[in-house]
C-alpha cells in the first residue's frame, strides 16, 4: 500500500484548535456521510448538508481527490455559457470541524466516495482518528426497503462491538451485499481496536430516488443518542412536513399506489408482530406481484419527476 498520509492534508491551525478544546485522550466524535454506492432518500447527504448549514464549521482535512476519483465513470458537471466554459463542480472529500448546538466540537467527513484505493483511504481515515483521539466513528446512509412511509422510520444499526447497538432491533440475519468504502472503514476500524458504528435508515423503495428528510432525521437522532451531541435535528422538520404532504398528495391521486401502500402496511405490521423471522415477507398477507409493484413504483417516481420539472 502507498503511504496513506500522502492523500490528505491537515490544516495546522484548525488541528491546533481541535486539540486545544479536547484532551485526556478523549477527542471529538467523527461522523461520516460520503456520497457513494447507495444512499436511499439521500439520507446521508441531507444529514451532512444539514450539519454544514445549521452549525458553524471550519475545514480540517482535505483529501486529494485526483488520486481517489475515477472521472470517466463519474464525470463532474461543467457549465458552458454561449462561448466559454464558466464553471466546474470540483469533487471534494473533506473533514470539517463542526460545533454542535452546545458548542461541542465534532468531526464531519463528507464528499464523494473514493472510486479507487479504498484500503489506502481507510488507512488515512484511521490515521486521522488516531491523530485526534476520536473515541467513536459513526456513519449514516439510507437503504431502500419494502416498507410504507406511513409507519415509523426504522434503522439497521451496526457496530464494531455488540454493546454499541444493544438497544437496536436487528432486521436482518446474514446477508451479503456489495461493499462500500464506509462499510470497509467500519470493518477496518474495528479490526484495529477502534469503536465504530453506523445507521442505515430504511427508506420506502418507492421513495428511494427522492429526498426523504425523515430518514435524515432518524439518522441524526440515532447519532444524538449514541454520542450526546446536539445536532439541531428540529431544523429538518419543515422539509419533512413538506415531503410528507407531497407524498400523501400523490398517493391520494392514484388508487393503485394507495393499494400498494396498504399492502406494504399489512406486510410491515405482520413483520413487526413476528420480529425475528429471517424475511420481511412475514405472514400470509396477499401482496401485489413483483410486476405490479414495479409498474406502480415506476409510475409513482415518474410523476414525482414530472412535478419537479414544472
Amino acid at each position: 500500500m502507498l503511504d496513506p498520509s500522502e492523500i490528505y492534508e491537515v490544516d495546522a491551525l484548525a488541528a491546533a484548535a481541535v486539540r486545544a478544546r479536547t484532551g485526556d485522550g478523549q477527542g471529538p466524535v467523527l461522523i461520516h456521510a460520503v456520497r457513494g454506492f447507495v444512499d436511499a432518500g439521500s439520507a446521508g447527504q441531507l444529514a451532512a448538508e444539514h450539519l454544514g448549514d445549521a452549525l458553524p464549521s471550519s475545514r480540517l482535512v482535505t483529501f486529494d481527490v485526483d488520486q481517489l476519483v475515477d472521472y470517466r465513470s463519474r464525470r463532474p458537471a461543467m457549465t458552458f455559457d454561449s462561448t466559454t466554459w464558466t464553471s466546474y463542480a470540483d469533487p471534494e472529500l473533506v473533514v470539517d470541524v463542526v460545533e454542535d448546538g452546545a458548542g461541542v466540537p465534532f468531526l464531519l467527513l463528507h464528499g464523494v466516495e473514493p472510486d479507487v484505493q479504498w484500503e489506502r483511504y481507510v488507512a488515512a481515515v484511521r490515521q486521522i482518528v488516531e491523530l485526534f483521539d476520536v473515541p467513536l466513528t459513526v456513519g449514516v446512509h439510507g437503504i431502500p426497503m419494502g416498507i410504507p412511509h406511513t409507519r415509523p422510520v426504522s434503522v439497521t444499526a451496526s457496530a464494531t462491538r455488540a454493546e454499541l447497538v444493544a438497544d437496536h432491533t436487528s432486521w436482518f440475519g446474514t446477508v451479503q451485499v456489495p461493499a462500500s468504502a464506509s462499510a470497509l472503514l467500519e470493518l477496518r476500524l474495528g479490526e484495529s481496536g477502534h469503536d465504530a458504528m453506523s445507521f442505515a435508515v430504511h427508506v420506502p423503495h418507492y421513495l428511494a430516488q427522492s429526498a426523504y428528510p425523515q430518514a435524515s432525521m432518524a439518522a441524526l437522532e440515532g447519532i444524538e443518542r449514541a454520542t450526546g451531541l446536539d445536532l439541531r435535528v428540529a431544523a429538518l422538520e419543515p422539509a419533512a412536513r413538506d415531503a410528507s404532504e407531497e407524498i400523501e398528495r400523490q398517493v391520494r391521486g392514484s388508487e393503485e399506489v394507495g393499494a400498494v401502500v396498504k399492502a406494504l402496511e399489512e406486510q410491515y405490521d405482520a413483520f413487526t408482530r413476528s420480529i425475528g423471522r429471517q424475511s420481511l415477507l412475514a405472514g400470509s398477507t396477499d401482496l401485489p406481484t413483483a410486476d405490479e409493484l414495479g409498474a406502480e413504483f415506476e409510475r409513482f417516481l415518474a410523476e414525482q419527476g414530472d412535478d419537479e420539472t414544472r
